[in-house]
């Protein structure tokens, strides 16, 4: 895991994920919806996010390079769903973001 993505990428993530679960959970007790303020902050985690895995996503295709950047983009997506990292709308947005990032 290390190997894959760094101790660098690790670290951060997990306070992403934290916050990411944090925020979901206020939501869903009660709250209707998010302040301005909770959503730049999952806004920005995503988006960090989003940079971190453009190197690795480049590193991936390089790797496979038979693969198509589609089945780059979904062998990213799969990896990302694994890990529970974002929820489904977030884990939308950030491959959208990701194309635009690597401009594919």
């Amino acid at each position: 895991m290390y190997a894959f993505f760094g101790i660098f990428f690790i670290s951060s993530l997990s306070k992403v994920t934290s916050i990411l679960r944090h925020l979901w959970k206020a939501k869903f007790q009660g709250k209707l919806s998010l302040t301005a303020e909770e959503r730049f902050i999952r806004w920005d985690m995503c988006e960090d996010l989003a940079q971190q895995l453009v190197p690795k996503t480049l590193k991936d295709a390089a790797k496979y390079p038979q693969n198509s950047r589609e089945v780059t983009l979904r062998r990213m997506k799969k990896a990302i769903q694994s890990k529970g990292w974002t929820e489904r709308v977030e884990t939308d947005w950030l491959m959208s973001r990701l194309r635009i990032l690597l401009g594919w």
